[in-house]
């Protein structure tokens, strides 16, 4: 099987609060029922959409808001593979792992986070965070990903 069709293609979405430039402020959701999962929203590219399409679409499914202002996006696809652990039953199988593409956004003034507003909400709670605290309290398998492509949007001058 080639590594195009092991891996699900997926949009995750590096959010800044609003008043990033002042606070410094990351927001991270808390998956739900999985102890100390937290991450910035990610999810699937459905068919024929493109990626602004899906990332705006996941936004909206999983924190609520699509009241975003994308800035950048990070020019390379991050792959990972699902914990051994997933049950074979999960929705993301037959696939190994995500093949994903990062975006930066800021949060505009006034967007409102509403984890309930899909019918089964993917996320049991948010925090806004530093970049320190960020790498203390993400989800460990997602850390690496994280600080590559944060250090790339610092990098070019974005954050």
């Amino acid at each position: 099987m080639s590594k195009k069709k092991d891996y699900r293609p997926n949009v995750a979405a590096v959010v800044l609060s609003h008043d990033f430039s002042e606070s410094g402020l990351f927001f991270l959701a808390k998956r739900k029922g999985i102890r100390r999962a937290w991450q910035f929203p990610q999810g699937g590219i459905d068919e024929g959409e493109s990626l602004e399409e899906a990332l705006l679409r996941e936004l909206m499914e999983e924190i609520g808001t699509n009241e975003v202002e994308i800035i950048a996006q990070f020019p390379e696809w991050i792959s990972y593979d699902f914990p051994n652990n997933k049950s074979k039953c999960d929705k993301k199988y037959p696939y190994k792992g995500q093949n994903q593409k990062y975006f930066l956004v800021r949060l505009k003034e006034g967007a409102v986070i509403d984890l309930n507003k899909d019918i089964t909400p993917e996320f049991e709670d948010y925090t806004y965070v530093t970049e320190a605290e960020l790498f203390k309290k993400a989800l460990y398998m997602k850390r690496r990903a994280y600080k590559r492509v944060i250090e790339y949007f610092k990098r070019e001058g974005y954050i």
